[in-house]
């Protein structure tokens, strides 16, 4: 199993409002995959509570194998949500292991 971690941070001259409303649609959509990417086995994802951590959202997802998570990269459906988050992203930080 592969376990597939991505922590997003947004450019800080995106409005806050704006930041917010944004990051809860994407959430919902990211959230919407499940079920509908064969691959991906679960999905989980949060917006950061914490100001004093630099990072706004979380992604983790799991996936059988590492085929399966490159299935999901290329899937319109994946890579029309993260076009979304691509519009606002200022740092992008992603790892992936086995468990």
């Amino acid at each position: 199993m592969i376990k597939h971690i991505v922590l997003f941070s947004l450019r800080d001259d995106i409005e806050q409002s704006v930041k917010t409303s944004r990051l809860e649609d994407i959430k919902r959509q990211f959230l919407a995959l499940q079920g509908e990417i064969a691959s991906l086995r679960s999905i989980e994802i949060g917006l950061n509570v914490n100001p004093k951590e630099k990072f706004d959202l979380a992604l983790v997802a799991t996936f059988d194998d590492l085929d399966g998570l490159a299935a999901y990269a290329v899937d319109p459906r994946h890579v029309a949500v993260a076009k979304q988050v691509g519009e606002m992203l200022s740092v992008r930080a992603c790892t992936d292991y086995e468990f």
